[in-house]
């Protein structure tokens, strides 16, 4: 593999989209939190707003050089790789301006970081540049924000309890969000409109993204558990009396951690069953989990249908906007995963942050994803290749996100006979 301090590239980190609603927050992260004396850079199409940005970035940030690149100029993208030791993408719908970059990193040998939730991106990606990332000792690390950190990371740190407890691999785990406030911006309502799209003119992709395996590097390889209990309706469950509903990044998150499993060699468990939920309680928990259900099948059902976009543009926020400073300072999320082991035992995994899950704290994860691949060599998994926050970077990136005030905590869980 290649080394993480080979001398060459002139910069540490550059963040491609900087521009961009996300990729404005993600800038502002780096110029409060790099290292004295990281190199960092900002690219996009225009140096003139380039320049606005850095200029709101304040003194850190006042000699940070500005590139310029597109992500429709193949030539623009092998030159930003040659000169980054880590590239930071913001440039989405990812499906349709992602995977030239990606070829130009895993080909330079460069370290990579998204924000994607396009399961037929990552599935492009993996298929298309797996091997030559692993040749160059590139690290492809997709999902670096609320898609996917908190659920890879949840997973892999409780397989790490587990194993060091000598409590037999995982066998069931069911992530649930418990609480969760923050906005949605248009680069997010844009990328679903893209998978909608294609799926609805491609019957492959159809396929693909019902397949709850989509990112595995083996699929032939992946065990056959009657179907992976995804779950598509609101229910009461018999176990503890909660109700549960889809929850809307389950179908992306689910497959990014199968991707991590199948990586390590199935290490978490190799029949490890795992679902995502939003989870209700009290008196009002049913119609809750309804309208939640029902909430989302009209969105999808409306983004479907070609005569409704011009009403649902309307609703929806526009491409390139997001939620407003106030809501990405309140917002916060609170998950808690709840898994068993083959030996028995059952831990509580809790994720949670203040700061809009979307944007606020998706901005540090993205944030800190770079600066572990640019400075955190020695400590990194040995991987390469198309990769998940888990398997590219792992506990180092779990280190970091306590440092800036996430939580993350495994437990024994309270209903656990075996401690």
């Amino acid at each position: 593999m290649q080394r993480d301090d080979a001398p060459g590239p002139d910069l540490d980190v550059v963040v491609l989209g900087a521009t961009g609603f996300a990729g404005r927050l993600v800038a502002g992260h780096l110029a409060r939190h790099a290292p004295p004396g990281a190199r960092i850079g900002l690219a996009g199409r225009s140096a003139q707003r380039l320049e606005r940005v850095r200029a709101g970035l304040g003194a850190a940030a006042a000699h940070w050089p500005v590139l310029t690149a597109d992500a429709t100029d193949d030539a623009s993208l092998r030159e930003l790789a040659r000169t980054a030791r880590v590239v930071v993408s913001t440039v989405g719908p990812y499906l349709r301006h992602g995977l030239p970059l990606v070829a130009a990193c895993a080909a330079a040998g460069t370290h990579y970081a998204d924000l994607t939730g396009e399961t037929l991106f990552a599935h492009r990606s993996a298929a298309g540049f797996h091997t030559a990332a692993r040749g160059s000792g590139a690290r492809i690390v997709h999902s670096c924000g609320f898609d996917s950190v908190p659920s890879d990371l949840a997973v892999l740190l409780t397989h790490e309890r587990a194993r060091a407890d000598g409590a037999g691999p995982l066998t069931d785990a069911v992530l649930e969000l418990r609480s969760a406030r923050g906005g949605v911006s248009g680069g997010t309502v844009d990328s679903l409109r893209l998978q909608l799209d294609t799926a609805r003119a491609d019957p492959a992709a159809r396929r693909l993204l019902a397949d709850p395996y989509a990112l595995s590097p083996d699929r032939a390889a992946e065990p056959d558990l009657g179907g992976q209990p995804d779950v598509f309706r609101p229910h009461r469950r018999s176990e503890d009396g909660r109700w549960v509903a889809p929850f809307v990044m389950a179908p992306f998150n689910t497959r990014v951690v199968r991707r991590s499993n199948a990586l390590l060699g199935h290490a978490y468990g190799p029949r490890l069953r795992y679902r995502e939920v939003v989870a209700f309680s009290g008196p009002a928990a049913p119609v809750g989990a309804f309208a939640l259900t029902g909430a989302l099948a009209a969105l999808a059902g409306a983004l479907a249908l070609r005569p409704a976009r011009p009403l649902v543009d309307r609703l929806l926020p526009a491409p390139g906007s997001g939620p407003g400073e106030r809501t990405r300072r309140t917002g916060r999320f609170h998950l808690e995963l709840d898994a068993r082991t083959a030996g028995g035992h059952r831990y509580r995994t809790v994720v949670a942050a203040q700061g809009d899950p979307g944007y606020a704290a998706t901005a540090v994860m993205l944030g800190e994803s770079a600066l572990a691949l640019a400075f955190d060599g020695e400590r990194l998994p040995d991987a390469a290749g198309v990769l998940t926050p888990a398997t590219g970077i792992g506990t180092v990136l779990a280190d970091r996100l306590r440092g800036r005030g996430l939580t993350l905590r495994v437990e024994p869980h309270p209903d656990d006979r075996t401690h």
